[in-house]
């Protein structure tokens, strides 16, 4: 029988166990560093990644699209720099024996309201100017200039050369700028306005 001196091993053996069992939040293994370390790789991969691809892709596809505009637009200056050329001398020069077989078939170069009205002029005008009065034409095209371009449209300035033959007159010549309005009709290039500028 223990005395009212004597220490108790009860309270000591409760609290035994008490002690144990409170270690500091440092010792115990953390499992959110590992978690955490692997947020950003598959953000990355998750996310980013496919944002990255589809910008990339896109600025190529634009860069690509770009490219083949301007060639496309390269391509309508100079197509449509030659169309108003040979236009311009079939429009323009002729002679008594062949002018109503020649300016006819000017027409199929022009389009819209101006193949109407050219085709009206030249017959009323000058395929019977020509023929009563033997004229003849002679046209040279020394430079032409594309103004603009699209793939559908298109201005040209060309500087034209005329000169008028007539017996037994001497011959009289002129020089003019012209701005040559042209659209593209399938695959040609055909004058929809011709507008002398001096």
């Amino acid at each position: 029988m223990a005395g009212d001196g004597e220490p108790t091993h009860t309270s000591a053996t409760a609290e035994g166990p008490a002690d144990v069992s409170e270690t500091p939040e440092s010792d115990s293994p953390s499992t959110d560093l590992p978690r955490d370390s692997t947020v950003w790789p598959r953000l990355i991969a998750g996310v980013l990644l496919p944002v990255l691809i589809v910008l990339l892709g896109g600025g190529s596809g634009y860069l690509a699209w770009e490219t083949l505009s301007e060639r496309l637009t390269q391509q309508a200056r100079i197509e449509s720099v030659h169309a108003a050329t040979d236009g311009i001398s079939a429009l323009l020069a002729y002679d008594p024996d062949t002018a109503e077989k020649s300016l006819s078939a000017a027409c199929e170069l022009l389009t819209g309201k101006f193949k109407t009205s050219y085709a009206v002029f030249t017959h009323q005008h000058v395929i019977p100017d020509a023929r009563e009065r033997h004229i003849t034409s002679v046209v040279t095209v020394p430079a032409a200039a594309s103004v603009q371009a699209t793939i559908e449209h298109a201005v040209v300035m060309v500087f034209v050369n005329q000169t008028f033959l007539r017996d037994p007159d001497p011959p009289k010549s002129t020089a003019s700028d012209v701005r040559v309005t042209l659209e593209k009709v399938g695959r040609r290039w055909l004058i929809s306005d011709f507008t002398p500028v001096r």
